[in-house]
């Protein structure tokens, strides 16, 4: 399982939102087969909907 809160900790170096998504295609590509979007992204361009921006790019990482 992806826990959020994970990723996060594992990548420090991350800046923004969209990053976040390319490394949630990227881990999804690898082989993950579960996402739990268990923290909200502390970033400035977190959007009202991130949860389902997440699980969209987690689902469809070939996007």
């Amino acid at each position: 399982m992806l826990w959020l809160s994970e990723v996060l900790m594992q990548n420090h170096d991350l800046q923004s939102f969209q990053e976040l998504l390319e490394l949630v295609r990227q881990r999804a590509r690898e082989g993950e087969r579960f996402l739990s979007s268990d923290v909200k992204p502390p970033f400035p361009d977190t959007p009202p909907d991130w949860e389902e921006q997440i699980e969209a790019a987690f689902t469809s990482p070939m996007s």
